[in-house]
Parts: structure tokens; C-alpha cells; sequence
């Protein structure tokens, strides 16, 4: 396995675009746990002045290696967290797994490809990997997203596909258990969980403190997938968006109510004909209205669920 060393010069070829970022925000490790460190994106969409670093990643130092959750939103993000594990340990770069097939995510990764990490993700994401959806959201990130996503930043698959429900990886004396939990914020969503310090990586099945973006998600298989999350009772959870959650129980169910409650507002207007755009007028948002991007994302998730609500009976 490649140690640190190896990737160095390309951070200083970064270093132009360091300075071009200016005030973007600092890409900082925070330790949240024993062994485990995470950094957060901010919460808005991506720009060339964020540097697309709008998602959350998050490393677990073990004995026998040094495994990652999620690669970020380009190549010279992934690289910057690159320097924040040397910082923190000389240990080998052994994992990096892929919560999701989403760009925020996933542009990052042919850097840690390129410093000798495992790809894991489940096979489903293959489906929008191969996709021509993917393609073209690659060409236009490469448009809007410049410099930090351009010619050069391609679609990394995994090396290994998993297709269990459950799968254990042993590095020393800790245990990671990756769950298969889609369909719910995608069809290839996993969970990342530490048993012995009660952490888990829920990957954007968890919002923290802001709106989710919804899209094309089936929010009743989503609603289900959250309950198996409360379910396992995480003592600190870290979302794919937003904060670390030091209190789970009740951030898991504000994420969890949101979707019940579009679910019942479109569910009802679909259901009477109503038409989107009254349904929409007329529902009671005060509740998540002062929540961080509810003006950039909700309208959206409130079309998408009624479009959704429209094909299925139940709320």
C-alpha cells in the first residue's frame, strides 16, 4: 500500500489554485471520536468560490490503516484531505467507501485512487456511474465549476462492488460495518458504522440541521431506511451534510418528519387534483422555513413529492 509521500508534488501544484480560492472555506480536519476525524462542507450550493466543497468526509485512523468516508466534491479537495490525514497519522491509506453515487461525493475520488486507497461502494451505484445522467452532469460541472472540476476530473468506479447487505472489514482491533440502506436517499445508499464508539456515517440518508435535497428519491422508502437508522441508536452521527449530530435521536426524526410532512401536504393535493402550485401556497412551512437552503431546495422537493405522491396511494 502507497504511503503519503507519493502524492505530495500534486499538492504543490494546488497550491495556484489555493490562492486563486481566496476566501473559500478552510478545509480542516476536526477529530469528533476516538479514531475518528471529519470535515464539513458548507451548507449551500456548489460555486467556484466554495470550490464545490459543499458535502462532509470523514476518516477513521485504525491500527492497520486509515479508511475514508466519501471523496468530496473534486480532485483538489480530495487532496487537501489527503493532507489533513498526513497530519494526523503516517498510517497507510487503505479504504475510501462511497456512501453514494452523487458528484458532491464522488469527483474527488480518482485522487485517492491515485494514492493507493480500495474503492468500496455497492453495486447499484453502477446503474448512475454508467449512466448518461452522470455524463452530463460531469460536462456541466466542468462548465460551472471551474477550475476545481475540468477536463481532467473523471468518473472513478469502485474496485469493489459489495452486494451483501452487511459487510465487516477488520483492520487491527476495530471493526467498520458498511450496511446497504437504499433505496431511500439513492438506491445505492450505505451506512458506515463503528459498534465499539456507537459513530456512524449515515452518507445524505441524514441531513443535519438544513434541508435535504430530495430529488428523484422515493421518500416512503426513505422514511423506512431512517426508522432502521433510529433503530440502531448512534451515539454521534455524521451526515453527509451539516453538523456532526451529538443528539441523534432528534435530528434523525427532523429529517424524517420534513419528508413525512411533504408526503402529506403533496399527498393530499394529488390526491383532490389540487393544483401544484396552490398545494404548494397553501401548505404550513413554518416549522423547517428558517432551516439553511429551505428557499434553495424546498419548492423543488415539494414538486418532486407531489409528482411522487401522484403515482402512489399511500402517504
Amino acid at each position: 500500500m502507497r504511503r503519503f509521500g507519493s502524492w505530495a508534488l500534486s499538492l504543490s501544484l494546488l497550491a495556484p489554485l489555493w490562492a486563486w480560492a481566496g476566501a473559500a472555506p478552510k478545509l480542516q480536519a476536526r477529530q469528533v471520536a476516538d479514531r475518528v476525524w471529519f470535515v464539513q462542507g458548507e451548507a449551500a450550493l456548489g460555486t467556484p468560490a466554495n470550490r464545490n466543497f459543499i458535502s462532509n468526509a470523514g476518516f477513521i485512523v485504525t491500527d492497520a490503516g486509515v479508511v475514508v468516508v466519501d471523496a468530496l466534491g473534486s480532485p483538489a479537495l480530495a487532496d487537501e484531505l489527503l493532507a489533513e490525514i498526513r497530519r494526523v497519522t503516517d498510517q497507510p491509506l487503505r479504504y475510501v467507501i462511497v456512501t453514494h453515487y452523487h458528484a458532491d461525493h464522488i469527483y474527488g475520488l480518482q485522487a485517492f485512487k491515485a494514492a493507493g486507497a480500495t474503492i468500496l461502494a455497492h453495486r447499484l451505484g453502477q446503474e448512475y456511474l454508467q449512466s448518461d445522467a452522470a455524463q452530463r452532469r460531469l460536462q456541466a460541472s466542468r462548465q460551472e465549476l471551474g477550475p476545481w472540476v475540468n477536463e481532467q476530473t473523471q468518473l472513478t468506479g469502485a474496485d469493489r462492488w459489495l452486494t451483501d447487505a452487511e459487510t465487516r472489514l477488520q483492520l487491527g482491533g476495530d471493526e467498520i460495518v458498511i450496511r446497504h440502506a437504499g433505496p431511500a436517499h439513492t438506491a445505492e445508499d450505505l451506512l458506515v458504522q463503528l459498534p465499539k464508539s456507537g459513530v456512524l456515517f449515515s452518507g445524505d440518508l441524514f441531513f443535519s440541521g438544513r434541508i435535504p435535497f430530495i430529488g428523484q428519491a422515493d421518500s416512503r422508502a426513505w422514511i423506512a431506511s431512517l426508522d432502521r437508522l433510529i433503530a440502531y441508536s448512534p451515539r454521534l452521527v455524521i451526515p453527509g451534510h451539516g453538523p456532526v449530530s451529538v443528539d441523534p435521536m432528534h435530528d434523525l426524526r427532523l429529517t424524517r418528519d420534513y419528508l413525512l410532512h411533504l408526503r402529506k401536504a403533496m399527498g393530499e393535493a394529488a390526491r383532490n387534483l389540487q393544483p401544484f402550485e396552490e398545494a404548494y401556497a397553501a401548505a404550513d412551512w413554518s416549522r423547517f422555513e428558517n432551516l439553511p437552503l429551505f428557499k434553495a431546495a424546498n419548492r423543488m422537493n415539494a414538486y418532486n413529492t407531489y409528482l411522487l405522491m401522484e403515482q402512489q396511494t399511500e402517504p
